[in-house]
């Protein structure tokens, strides 16, 4: 999709072929913080269908390969020092390996998800049948469709949710009166961006600090976004088309795939280690690091 510019807007025709916003080097050394990821195998991962422009199922998936990227992420994660659980794959659900749309917890509270797609449907279920064998108790199985991280990115002040391909707007009300934080709803125009962890990843949650593309949100949008995070590093086109900003942060290290190099220098600009991951196989499914990554926030 070409790049509009709007008056108030600005800050999207900076990021037209690179990253931009590039703030001065943070006062005090940015710190990592222990997080307990949630991931599941990609033991039945393929594509037979198509449910994102991602998706050819034309072109086969190595299986083998996409289990090794998918254990180099995991060793990564545990490396860093961050605990990861293990969600059962099923057979019947190819697309399982993509944990992050299975759900949504903030402060132990697990909000489920309701998929766009019947290929999907079941999911949710297994998602919330590992929860309740695991101790959480506040559960919320939602009634308006929602794909959990795919759409909803958390940050101390607010929980971002995308809308316009998947998620319901129906959703964001749902999820404000169950966590009790505000809810920010963003429009996604572009297809190849359908879920908000496509376009849109949280770099430091304590400080509010993200990183987003903006050819990929509504110029109304564009300008919520400038307003309130007015420091964000901007991902340009190239960045964006190799799913860069679908990328996990703890602080410090930002993992996020190898291909999205021009990422790289403005995150140490900044303050932050970029972690380059292979993900190439799990790419043909439409999805990246976040993307196979579900954060259990305590």
């Amino acid at each position: 999709m070409g790049s509009r510019t709007h008056p108030c807007d600005a800050p999207a025709a900076a990021a037209t072929n690179a990253a931009a916003t590039i703030r001065e080097e943070p006062s005090l050394p940015r710190e990592a913080t222990p997080r307990r990821y949630l991931m599941c195998a990609p033991a039945h991962f393929r594509v037979t269908y198509s449910i994102n422009p991602w998706m050819d199922p034309t072109k086969p998936v190595d299986l083998a390969l996409a289990q090794t990227q998918w254990e180099d992420l995991l060793g990564r994660y545990r490396s860093l020092g961050h605990t990861v659980e293990l969600l059962t794959p099923d057979p019947d659900l190819p697309d399982m390996v993509f944990a992050a749309n299975g759900a949504t917890v903030i402060d132990g509270r697990v909000l489920g998800a309701r998929f766009a797609y019947q290929e999907r449907f079941p999911e949710a279920a297994a998602h919330l049948d590992w929860f309740r064998g695991h101790g959480f108790t506040e559960i919320h199985e939602p009634v308006h469709i929602n794909e959990g991280e795919g759409d909803f990115a958390v940050t101390s002040s607010y929980v971002l949710a995308g809308r316009g391909f998947r998620s319901s707007p129906l959703s964001h009300d749902e999820a404000q009166e169950f966590f009790g934080r505000p809810v920010i709803g963003l429009d996604l125009v572009d297809p190849r961006y359908y879920h908000l962890d496509t376009a849109l990843s949280v770099l430091d949650d304590a400080a509010d600090e993200i990183m987003y593309y903006p050819d990929a949100f509504s110029p109304g949008s564009r300008a919520v976004l400038a307003r309130l995070f007015p420091d964000a590093l901007l991902a340009g086109d190239a960045d964006a088309a190799a799913l860069g900003l679908n990328a996990v942060s703890d602080g410090l290290h930002v993992v996020l795939p190898q291909a999205a190099t021009g990422l790289f220098d403005p995150l140490r600009d900044r303050g932050f280690e970029p972690v380059p991951m292979d993900l190439g196989e799990l790419l043909k499914g439409g999805g990246s690091v976040k993307c196979c990554t579900q954060e259990l926030r305590p």
